[in-house]
This record gives C-alpha cells, sequence and structure tokens, in this order.
C-alpha cells in the first residue's frame, strides 16, 4: 500500500520501502467523488488540472477498447476525444485516467496538458511486497478468521487478473491484541464478493483453508459443529467439503489455473487490468484447454467473483488437471498460535498449507560412512542432528514450519520473514558479497567462488569482500555488517563456526545483518538457525560431515545458481547433483527467497536424456521463486507455443544442434542425470570433443 498527499502543486506518493515520486500540477485542485481509474492501483485521488508532469522514461499510452501504445522519447502526440489511461513506468508506477482531448509528450519526463481544466484520477502502485498495515486480533478463533477474511484486501483486482503476482500486494501483518482493529484502508479494500467460507472452531481447518479464502475473497466464519463448506447464494454455489488437506488444494488449484488461461487468453483490450510487467500478445500452449472444458475466458472474465465462481465449479477440470503445472510451494504448519503472524506471508506466496505429518527414515537414507580423512571435518566434535522424514504433499518446493530438523524440505522460522521485510526497506543499489576463508587447506573451493563473481562484476553491479583467517572478533563484526551473501568456507564444531582464535558461537552475537548465506563446513545446520533467529533470511547449512572435495562442487555450483537467479532451495537442490551424499544439506529460513539482483537467463534448467543415437529428449523448466502464474518461453525453433511456468517445454534435437544452443546460453544443464553448466552441456554433447 502507498501513502499520498497533496503539495499545493501536485501529489507526492512514497511506498513501504521509501520510493518516492512526485505528479506535479500547478493548478491542481481536489476533487471528491471525482471519475474512477478502472485499472487497479494501491492508492488513488483525484482532481481538477490544465496540466502535469510524471518523471519517468517508460510510459504508454491506454485508450478504451484499444491496446497499450508506448510513447517514443521524443515523441508528441495529441489524443481526441476519449478515455484514456497514462501508464508511467518508476520504482512507484503512475496512473492517470482522463478524458481527451489532450497533448502528451514524453522527454525526460511525461508532460500533459489538457485544452482546458480536466478531471484527472492519479493512481500509485508499488512493485514493493511489503505490509503497510497491521490486523490486530484477539487470540481466538474468530480472530483468526477475522484476519484471514481482510488479508484479501492485498488484491488490487478481483478478475482473473489476480493470478498475476504483479496484481496482488503482501497482505497485512497479523499481530494479537486484546480486541479485533482493521485499519479503515485494509476494511474498504476487502472484497465483498458474496462468497463465505463455513468452518468447525479448529485451528488447523483455518491454516488449511486459508490460501483458498484468501485467493477468492471469501468471508471465512467458524462454529461449532457447522458443515465446513464454501458458499455464494446469489450464484447458487454450496460446496462441502469431505476433506480439507484434499480438497482445498484442488480447488485452489481449478479457481487460479482457469484464472491464468482466461487472464491471458482474452484480447488486450478487453482486460481492465494495466498489463505491467507481462506482454498481453500471447497464445499459451495451454489455453485449448478451455475449450476442452467450455470455458469462454471473455464471459468468465466479465463475471462476478461468485459467477465465475461457480463456472469453473461447473466445468470438468478433471480433464485437464494433469495438463496444468504442479502447485509451486506446499508448507507443512504446525497449526499454533505462534504460527498465525506467519500466516500473511505464506498467503503472500500463496502456498498451500498443510499440518505436519511424518513418515518412517529408510535406512539407506541415513546411510553412516567411513572415510573420514576425507570429510571437511575439524580436529573437534561435529553437532549432532536428528532428522525427520515429513510426508511429502503436492508441491516443487516445500517447507517444514514445525518441531523437529526435516529432510528433503527446507526449515522455515516465523523470524525469516520478518527479517526479509527490514532487509526490503534496506535495499541498496550493489548485490553486496562476504567470501570467508577460515581454512587455508580449502582455497580450492575460495578461487572457484571469486571466479563466479569475477565472471558476472561487469554485467551484475556488486560489491564482492574476501576474507581469511578471521578471529571471533572479525567475524562476529562481518555477521554485524550488511551482505545479501556470505559465503562461509571453513570447519564448524559443537562450540560454533572455527575463527583463528577459537570458535564464534552464532547463539553468542546479538544481532546478524547478513540476509542469505552458506556455511559450508561440517554440521553447521544449528549455527544457520542461529542466524536467522538473529536477523537472516535464509541459507544452506550442512546436517552432518560432508566430505571436502564433494564440498568445494557443492559451494561453487550453489554460489552460481544464487547469481542466475534461482531460490535458495532450488539452488542447493540443484548444486547436490554435483555429489552422491545429497542428503547431507539442507536449507534454513525461508528457501524461497532469492538474491535482489541477479545474471544470467533466469531461473531456467534443461534436462537432457540421450538415447544412444545421436538424439536428445529435451526438457526445459523455468522455476522463479516468483513465476507462479507467469509464462515462459524457450528461445530454440523446436520449441513450440510459449507454457506456464512450472509446465515442462519438452522437443527432441540431434545432439550436434542442442550443443550449439547450449553454447550460446547460460543455464544449468542436467545431462543423463548430471549437472553441467549450458557450456559444459555444449562441450560434452559435440562429437569427439571431451569435458576434461
Amino acid at each position: 500500500m502507498i501513502q499520498w498527499e497533496e503539495t499545493g502543486t501536485g501529489v507526492s506518493a512514497a511506498d513501504a520501502a521509501g520510493n518516492e515520486v512526485t505528479v506535479r500540477a500547478p493548478d491542481w485542485r481536489q476533487a471528491h467523488g471525482g471519475r474512477t481509474l478502472a485499472w487497479p492501483a494501491d492508492a488513488t485521488t483525484s482532481g481538477i488540472a490544465t496540466q502535469l508532469s510524471v518523471p519517468t522514461s517508460d510510459a504508454s499510452v491506454f485508450a478504451a477498447g484499444a491496446r497499450a501504445d508506448s510513447l517514443g522519447v521524443g515523441e508528441r502526440r495529441r489524443l481526441d476525444v476519449g478515455e484514456y489511461v497514462l501508464e508511467a513506468g518508476g520504482t512507484v508506477d503512475v496512473l492517470v485516467g482522463f478524458d481527451g482531448p489532450a497533448v502528451v509528450a514524453q522527454g525526460d519526463q511525461l508532460d500533459v496538458a489538457f485544452d482546458e481544466p480536466t478531471d484527472v484520477t492519479i493512481g500509485f502502485r508499488s512493485d514493493v511486497h511489503a505490509p503497510t498495515e497491521t490486523i490486530t486480533i484477539p487470540k481466538t478463533l474468530d480472530g483468526v478468521a477475522t484476519a484471514v477474511t481482510h488479508a484479501a484486501a492485498a488484491h488490487r483486482t478481483m478478475t482473473p487478473d489476480r493470478s498475476a503476482w504483479h496484481q496482488r500486494c503482501h497482505p497485512p501483518q497479523f499481530a494479537f491484541g486484546d480486541a479485533v482493529n482493521v485499519p479503515e484502508t485494509v476494511a474498504t479494500e476487502t472484497p465483498d464478493t458474496g462468497i463465505e467460507l463455513l468452518l468447525p472452531r479448529s485451528l488447523e481447518d483455518l491454516f488449511v483453508a486459508a490460501p483458498l479464502a484468501y485467493y477468492l475473497g471469501a468471508e471465512v466464519t467458524v462454529d461449532a459443529g457447522v458443515t465446513q463448506r464454501l458458499r455464494a447464494p446469489v450464484s447458487d454455489v454450496n460446496y462441502t467439503f469431505d476433506a480439507l488437506t484434499v480438497e482445498v488444494p484442488q480447488l485452489l488449484a481449478r479457481a487460479f489455473w482457469l484464472d491464468c488461461l482466461v487472464r491471458t487468453a482474452i484480447p488486450p483490450e478487453q482486460r481492465r487490468a494495466v498489463p505491467t510487467h507481462e506482454p498481453v500478445d500471447v497464445t499459451l500452449a495451454e489455453h485449448d484447454l478451455l475449450d476442452v472444458i467450455g470455458i469462454d475466458p471473455i464471459a468468465a472474465y466479465d463475471a462476478t467473483p461468485a459467477d465465475r465462481l461457480a463456472t469453473y465449479l461447473d466445468a470438468p477440470f478433471e480433464r485437464i488437471a494433469d495438463d496444468l503445472p504442479e502447485w509451486h510451494l506446499s508448507m507443512h504448519v504446525a497449526p499454533n498460535l505462534d504460527h498465525v503472524e506467519t500466516l500473511p506471508f505464506l498467503l503472500d506466496r500463496l502456498a498451500l498449507v498443510y499440518p505436519p505429518e511424518t513418515a518412517a527414515l529408510e535406512s539407506e537414507e541415513l546411510l553412516e560412512r567411513t572415510l573420514d580423512d576425507f570429510y571437511r571435518g575439524p580436529p573437534g566434535p561435529v553437532a549432532t542432528v536428528e532428522m525427520l522424514k515429513p510426508k511429502l504433499r503436492d508441491g516443487r518446493w516445500q517447507g517444514w514450519l514445525a518441531d523437529g530438523t526435516p529432510i528433503d524440505v527446507f526449515k522455515s522460522q516465523p523470524e525469516a520473514y520478518h527479517n526479509h521485510l527490514d532487509f526490503q526497506r534496506e535495499s541498496t543499489d550493489e548485490l553486496s558479497v562476504a567470501v570467508v576463508l577460515n581454512d587455508r587447506s580449502m582455497t580450492g573451493e575460495h578461487e572457484a567462488v571469486a571466479g563466479v563473481y569475477e565472471a558476472h562484476a561487469e554485467s551484475l553491479p556488486m560489491d564482492v569482500s574476501f576474507f581469511d583467517d578471521l578471529t571471533r572478533k572479525e567475524l562476529a563484526s562481518v555477521l554485524g555488517d550488511h551482505y545479501e551473501f556470505l559465503h562461509y568456507i571453513g570447519h564448524c564444531e559443537v562450540e560454533g563456526l572455527r575463527c583463528a582464535d577459537g570458535n564464534l558461537a552464532v547463539d553468542d552475537v546479538p544481532e546478524t545483518n547478513v540476509e542469505t548465506f552458506f556455511l559450508n563446513a561440517c554440521g553447521s545446520y544449528y549455527e544457520g538457525v542461529d542466524l536467522v533467529e538473529r536477523g537472516s533470511v535464509a541459507g544452506a547449512v550442512t546436517l552432518r560431515k560432508v566430505l571436502d572435495e564433494q564440498a568445494a562442487k557443492v559451494g561453487t555450483a550453489f554460489a552460481e545458481l544464487l547469481v542466475h537467479g534461482f531460490p535458495i532451495e532450488t539452488a542447493l537442490r540443484l548444486a547436490r547433483r554435483r555429489i552422491r551424499m545429497g542428503k547431507d544439506y539442507a536449507v534454513v529460513g525461508d528457501g524461497m527467497q532469492m538474491l535482489s539482483r541477479t545474471d544470467g537467463d533466469g531461473a531456467k534448467v534443461a534436462h537432457v536424456e540421450r538415447d544412444g543415437t545421436g538424439a536428445c529428449e529435451v526438457t526445459y523448466e523455468y522455476v522463479p521463486a516468483d513465476g507462479h502464474g507467469c509464462w515462459y518461453d524457450v528461445d530454440a525453433d523446436a520449441a513450440l507455443d510459449p507454457r506456464l511456468c512450472g509446465n515442462p517445454t519438452e522437443f527432441e534435437l540431434p545432439a550436434a544442434e542442442l550443443a550449439e544452443l547450449f553454447a550460446d546460453a547460460d543455464h544449468p544443464v542436467v545431462v543423463d542425470g548430471e549437472f553441467y553448466w549450458s557450456h559444459e552441456a555444449a562441450a560434452l554433447l559435440r562429437p569427439n570433443v571431451s569435458t576434461t
């Protein structure tokens, strides 16, 4: 959300991160009850002006019933009678709605001049995903239900455009108090959809149902003995749940993916939302699925939320469910009041929420090894971690917000999400990295990691600091300074991280200012957990002793993947393919965290299977943390239409042609199960060329 004020010569606005913009209008007069700005904005105001200017070099004109038309720098254009919206891009986007005639000119700023005093509505929209309001509730089930109901105030629109990430703000934070207090701005923005979600008095049920209620904009009520159901009386919707943990994810996937198809299938001129960050002229491979189940995208787009829900529930979705992506994120959350304040952050991610359940660990998953001479092990004892195996749910990423140390999922902590907000408000222009080498026998990894950053220094603004042989005081100082990523290479013992003069326990450091990290040392799990509790967002750690040579391979690949825009959880999952003992590594904190500035082709990975005849089956995936509901395409002639993120793009190419494709790419490639970078894969696939 955005705060704005009139200045006497226009309107100024600022978002949660402190980004500011001023619309200058020398003769501005506020007009209450002015024209409506139909397209979504975080804040709007209306007035009367004869001229105005907006600082931007990127502006577009949207005329009613027409497509977007960009304004070139130095261009001056006369707009005839009609309804218009101007979009001016910046750290805070500005929308200007008015009726022509008018003259617009694009230079160092966007200038608008009217023939006479004209009613104007100005809207502001921020890309910063940070809550600006807090809903206060008592520690009761009714209080939690109220908070979940008002979380939907984050939607900029209740059309199918809500399926695009940039059309949802961050939900308000939840806090406990003596009574319910919903800020006026939140109450005003909470949509009245006519959809209701009735649940029994169970905190677990509230947690499980919260993502569906949030996305649909449903009013949530709890009552003893009530039959759990979703209803919209005005649209004859009355859906009874038999098993929430099964049907809530299914219904959310149905509504979300059909919204995505409708949003991208309708003609651009019929969309009511400004198509910021997303080209609107696209034909997805999945668009034909709407015909399979008989949904008219234009009718669905124009319907009320309740009527659209009824249409979606009536459609035979099961016919196409397997052709749509797997859900991106599932969170295993212990249903207790301590986790209520974390719920808005999970809703912002559109995570599915499940109660935590465990399965028995197989003996091979706890295989003990006796290669002590090769471990990255210190002379002292390494912390022992008792691991548990979660019962996995559907989801490409999975997190564990409960007691215990899980394998195969990231170990989340409530502090991680609040820490992220603090760093978001303190954003800088450069990617700041600290590389600490506290054992000179591990210089190989140090040099390889340094090479990663040097290779990207020209295209990616970054400030890299190198440290070695730090004392406890010096390492504590590094942890207290702000770095977006810390790469620690060395030893870890029960007493803490090994330093030149002993061990530093993170538990003894009052506060950390390191945003993300990799503690590439034996048994660093507990130190990583403490880093998150004291200020960090997420990091990679080890669960027990690790092999020195393999640790270096993982560390180098992990750094490269982070710089290329992969979420920490995905980066570690791919990096572990460099070695065979993958379960030795884990992520603590918010595994979906990404570096703020990245390089390369983005979070794109190719999987290649060779058939022995020279032909290769290629499967591309695009897996950015914020890509849920977006689409991507692969720059290859053999690839067909773009696809929804999470759906693979598959094609077949001769090895030689695929090698040429990878030679011009910059992303990871998994060939026959083995991890390579694209240039390595190109060399591997070229006939008679060795990678050694």
